[in-house]
């Protein structure tokens, strides 16, 4: 996750408690309404809430996750994972978290034993998604892990596979299937409202030049690539779920780099095409030195058009058809989505974002990379 902007609590709370009061139907189908209505069941007794573990203390975890899980009403934070003592004092103060509850990264197959304890969400480098995944599988813990869901797409189906193994659950942490405006880009796709899709843009883009240059996010060991990984694969997201069905080949060129004290290990820039077995080509870009920091899902259609912008930040999203502004709140989609995550799990059912869509992605942007280091050649994408 890239962006690190910390949420208006009023402004959640607001919506949380006034969701009945959304313009449209949207919500009324929303997985957060969905969950409320299936949550009370036939006698009216919410289901259990679910323990979450936090794997990795950082921003994400930090200014997104632990506020949106005081939010929750399926899942509640149970217990975390830190290689650092002193945040674990200041977490467990915080949070009210026992001792017996905060594990580290030597210790942490011991969370087998906790019976507080039935997620395992995994917010480390990429590098490490892998490992603590397949460990916490071997925990009989239920997993969520971040975005991109590994390095390689063979890594992503050993996590598949161990989570599959053990009799667990595994979803991504793709929170924009649980919003309104992406929500709708999915409708307007997938059921032709303005006829078929003829062409998607998409741009996914930040600025980390003139800070640190020591952030996993610039070394390849733990982050697996540059933008690409990080960001593109928002790109890659949005225009499967604009089509809702996988793309067959890539064109891709790496863009020049301009900063190369900052980009000696990853890729700066990407700019690719996705092509679509009906002939849609989705043009695609994402970049670490981009001061506008483009954040773009637009679509054509035969009988109209829409677009999202920004598309893919944690709040502030805004959208338009060829039929007028979309109107939907900002939710907080960290909470709708561990909520839904947390109900499928107990229910012993796949996540609308399994474990499955990551490997297809990895696959995806695996050939895009492929593509991009032989100038531009096209990939088919082997599923």
């Amino acid at each position: 996750m890239s962006n690190d902007n910390n949420y208006n609590c009023c402004n959640r709370r607001k919506f949380l408690k006034g969701m009945g009061l959304a313009t449209g139907g949207a919500l009324m189908t929303s997985p957060l309404y969905s969950f409320m209505e299936a949550a009370a069941g036939e006698s009216g007794k919410p289901l259990k809430s679910m323990g979450i573990a936090l794997v990795g203390l950082g921003r994400y975890s930090t200014n997104q996750l632990a506020p949106a899980l005081q939010e929750t009403e399926n899942c509640h934070l149970a217990g975390i994972v830190t290689g650092s003592p002193s945040k674990a004092e200041v977490w467990k103060s915080k949070y009210n978290i026992p001792e017996g509850n905060v594990y580290n990264y030597d210790n942490f197959d011991e969370i087998a034993n906790n019976n507080d304890i039935d997620i395992v969400y995994v917010v480390l480098p990429i590098a490490f998604h892998a490992e603590f995944t397949i460990r916490a599988a071997e925990a009989k813990k239920h997993v969520i892990c971040e975005k991109p869901m590994a390095t390689t797409a063979e890594e992503a189906q050993r996590m598949v596979d161990a989570c599959n193994a053990n009799g667990v659950k595994l979803a991504i942490g793709y929170r924009l299937h649980f919003e309104p405006f992406n929500k709708r880009v999915m409708e307007l796709g997938q059921n032709k409202i303005f006829g078929k899709v003829k062409s998607i843009k998409a741009a996914d883009s930040s600025d980390m030049t003139g800070g640190s240059l020591d952030v996993w996010r610039l070394d390849k060991e733990r982050a697996g690539g540059g933008p690409l990984m990080d960001l593109g694969i928002y790109c890659v997201q949005g225009a499967v779920y604009t089509m809702g069905k996988k793309p067959i080949a890539v064109k891709a060129e790496f863009g020049e780099i301009t900063h190369p004290a900052y980009f000696r290990d990853v890729e700066q820039s990407v700019k690719w095409e996705m092509e679509f077995e009906d002939g849609v080509v989705a043009e695609c870009e994402t970049s670490y030195a981009d001061p506008e920091g483009k954040k773009l899902l637009s679509a054509e259609a035969e009988n109209g058009w829409w677009k999202l912008d920004p598309a893919y930040s944690y709040e502030g999203k805004e959208g338009e058809t060829s039929e007028g502004k979309m109107d939907f709140p900002n939710v907080y989609e960290q909470a709708i989505q561990m909520d839904s995550q947390a109900e499928s799990f107990s229910k012993n059912q796949e996540s609308i974002v399994p474990g499955e869509m990551g490997v297809r992605d990895m696959k995806i942007i695996m050939a895009i990379y492929e593509s991009a280091r032989n100038n531009g050649e096209r990939v088919e994408i082997q599923y």
